[in-house]
């Protein structure tokens, strides 16, 4: 029996109606994490908000799903690598670039390179990153204030990524066409 639910917008709590339907008219469907999130509105309002906070950062869109990709292939989320991947793609970002952020290996264009382990230093190092590897991000030519951009997207798909692993949210069939499994 599972433990947590798929809450529809008749069957969830209250507090998180609105904001499911607000996700299902944005997305044209109900993504599965939304719906398995619902079961506590603090933590969907809480990443929703982060989420919208980290969309509003200096970082343009590309280097934000660079972040997020990042963040969901460390944490094995196999869910938000679909969907994000999904994202780069729309962007147009280019085969090798996605290939290379799903793969967890060095990205083909420097500066996306730097942002990318300069993501995987906030998280290694849980935001104590030594001065070396914040030196290398800002020589790139980030901003101090990206770097805590960063820490906003860290937090806020970490809050995603450990939910859907926690619920062990199912991959949604739009999603399919980019399905990931963490290599061995």
């Amino acid at each position: 029996m599972p433990v947590f639910t798929a809450h529809t917008p008749e069957t969830a709590p209250a507090a998180a109606r609105r904001a499911i339907e607000g996700v299902r008219n944005r997305f044209g469907w109900l993504p599965t994490p939304v719906a398995l999130m619902a079961e506590s509105p603090q933590l969907l309002a809480g990443f929703l908000a982060a989420s919208a906070g980290f969309e509003q950062t200096t970082l343009a869109p590309l280097e934000r799903e660079v972040v997020i990709l990042t963040i969901s292939t460390s944490h094995e989320c196999h869910f938000c690598v679909a969907l994000h991947t999904g994202k780069l793609t729309a962007l147009g970002a280019t085969p090798e670039l996605v290939a290379a952020l799903r793969a967890r290996t060095a990205l083909p264009e420097p500066r996306l390179e730097a942002l990318r382990r300069f993501t995987l230093a906030v998280l290694h190092h849980r935001g104590a990153v030594p001065d070396d590897e914040l030196d290398d991000f800002l020589a790139a030519g980030y901003l101090s204030r990206q770097a805590l951009d960063v820490v906003l997207g860290v937090g806020a798909y970490t809050m995603s990524t450990f939910a859907n692993r926690l619920t062990r949210a199912p991959l949604d069939p739009p999603l399919a066409d980019h399905a990931w499994t963490p290599a061995a």
